[in-house]
């Protein structure tokens, strides 16, 4: 997902797609951990995505606040 449809999203939008990361994330750790994860790339992403989203919440409680 781009920072732009990200932008485009309410906040609980952007907060139930944080959650859907997040349990990503924990799959992506625990395919790692058996050796089982091919595109280990996936987990840094992931991180990423959520670290924007959380960015993007906080733009826009500063702006309606």
């Amino acid at each position: 997902m781009k920072l732009d449809e990200m932008r485009e999203k309410s906040v609980d939008e952007l907060n139930k797609q944080i959650v859907d990361w997040k349990k990503d994330l924990f799959n992506y750790k625990l395919q790692l951990s058996t050796h089982k994860l091919e595109n280990t790339a996936l987990i840094s992403k992931t991180k990423k995505l959520i670290a924007q989203a959380k960015t993007i919440i906080k733009e826009k409680e500063v702006q309606h606040a």
